[in-house]
């Protein structure tokens, strides 16, 4: 049975029935022109209304459990879904408000808006899936209306393109999701993700193979969603292809969708089954962060620029992953990092559709005296590069040090833990050659003419917003590591094996 009263139910209700009311309203709209500020308001307000919902379930909530590992349920109302809840609809909100500016003069607007919210419930429903179907089904919700969303430029060949290798690619990684899901069944008569996982603690050997297949075929299938090397390929071409505020929303919402799936599924279940297994992650790791940040040291666009360094960060946040076992406070980093690069990188793609749309470029050419010409818009942009670098005091530092100080501390059970901080040290510093190259064009370059152009402001106050939550979040850190230790259990190791 599923409460109607839980929060994921109430979120869906409140983004799905206003989904569906935004294209009646188009049609039964007889007057000619943009509906675009109205429609954009009426997502907004739905979205907000969500976040409202789920921060207060979080305080006022009695017994909310952390990662829930004894639902029998489809879906758990538990905190770590509404973790990553409120990254979902923090970036699904940041992109609503910024599509008011870059939405300006296009069409279809009605949908536009809609797909956004249905691809927002899918994501918010795989925070909180117990069940492999309810974890297929909000999964390809997610999915599906970013399909459509990439291709939004359906007069642009570049966007079709991003919109096919997209599509072919999580079909692909659907697939092999399915398989997986369809071999853990085989062998555990249930779908019920913990159940699954309690059932594979106590396997025949002769089957524990097909339980490692399993758990390396949704390494591979989540791992196309969160841009892990070498499941990557379709990355870059689709963030640089598909309308940028689009791109926003695959590189800071779905992406993160994927890391909430691999929690719940590889981690618990690499630890259920063999912790030595984890290893494997860290090289995934080491690949993803080295090939992600030096494929952006040889690109000329912003975007393509920003999409290799949304490959680099995934490395990063899987670190936390890889060591789960061995240190307490590992998965409660990578949550950290999971909120801090939703904000960051939002406010980087928002940078750049920014841009996009006063001085028409994508070209990193366009960005020579950017703080002269747009500069908030270069400010924030500035900020948000220097955090994803992880430089103090902002948000992005704390992140990383404390996913490379848990890879430290298992050094003590595990020879690779330090030599993967090492890793991650050598990356963030790869990492500035780029960063700073955008910052130097942007400051110290002479561009085409030092005009003050005028800022769209929705994405000047989303920006602002961005900018200070970087800032605060960077000196205050507390709050957010709180929220990401209440959702995960003090020793999952221990509390998988009493089950």
């Amino acid at each position: 049975m599923i409460d109607i009263f839980s929060t994921p139910s109430l979120v869906t209700i409140i983004l799905g029935t206003v989904a569906l009311i935004i294209p009646i309203l188009d049609a039964l709209n007889k007057e000619r022109g943009s509906k675009n500020k109205v429609y954009s308001a009426i997502a907004f307000g739905a979205l907000a209304l969500a976040l409202v919902v789920v921060i207060f379930r979080i305080f006022t909530g009695e017994n909310l459990p952390a990662l829930s590992l004894t639902n029998s349920g489809v879906i758990a109302d538990d905190i770590f879904g509404a973790f990553f809840s409120i990254a979902f609809l923090i970036v699904s909100i940041m992109v609503t408000v910024s599509s008011w500016s870059y939405m300006k003069k296009k069409s279809n607007h009605a949908a536009y808006y809609s797909l956004i919210l249905l691809s927002s419930i899918g994501m918010i429903l795989i925070g909180y899936s117990t069940d492999f179907v309810m974890l297929l089904v909000a999964w390809e919700l997610m999915s599906i209306p970013t399909y459509a969303l990439a291709a939004f430029n359906k007069r642009d060949p570049v966007s079709n393109e991003a919109s096919i290798k997209y599509f072919l690619f999580g079909a692909l990684s659907s697939a092999i999701i399915i398989l997986a899901m369809g071999i853990v069944y085989g062998i555990t008569g249930t779908t019920n993700i913990y159940d699954s996982i309690v059932a594979m603690t106590d396997l025949n050997p002769q089957l524990i193979p097909f339980a490692l297949l399993a758990i390396g075929l949704f390494i591979a299938g989540f791992g196309f969603k969160m841009g892990l090397v070498p499941f990557h390929m379709w990355l870059p071409d689709t963030y640089s292809g598909a309308p940028t505020t689009i791109a926003t929303l695959l590189a800071a919402g779905t992406k993160k969708a994927g890391f909430a799936a691999a929690i719940r599924v590889i981690v618990i279940g690499l630890i259920a089954l063999n912790v030595h297994w984890t290893l494997t992650l860290a090289v995934i790791a080491i690949f993803t962060m080295t090939l992600g940040n030096l494929g952006a040291l040889t690109q000329k666009s912003l975007p393509r620029i920003l999409a290799y360094s949304s490959i680099a960060q995934a490395g990063y946040i899987l670190i936390g992953l890889s060591v789960a076992p061995y240190s307490n406070f590992a998965l409660d980093a990578s949550l950290l990092q999971i909120m801090n690069h939703a904000v960051m990188k939002s406010a980087a793609f928002i940078a750049v559709a920014a841009v996009i749309i006063t001085l028409a470029g994508y070209t990193l050419e366009k960005y020579k005296g950017l703080g002269f010409r747009m500069p908030i818009t270069a400010l924030v942009l500035a900020i948000a590069l220097l955090a994803l670098a992880g430089v103090p005091p902002l948000n992005g530092f704390w992140g990383k040090y404390l996913i490379f100080g848990a890879a430290v501390d298992s050094g003590e059970l595990v020879w690779w833990g330090p030599y993967l901080a090492i890793a991650g040290v050598l990356n963030s510093a790869l990492s500035l050659g780029y960063y700073a190259w955008i910052i130097r064009k942007m400051y110290m370059e002479e561009g085409e003419n030092r005009v003050r152009q005028k800022e769209p402001k929705p994405m000047v106050a989303v920006l602002l917003f961005a900018l200070g939550f970087m800032i605060i979040f960077g000196i205050w850190y507390g709050p957010l590591l709180d929220l990401a230790s209440m959702a995960v259990p003090n020793d999952i190791v221990n509390l998988i094996s009493t089950r």
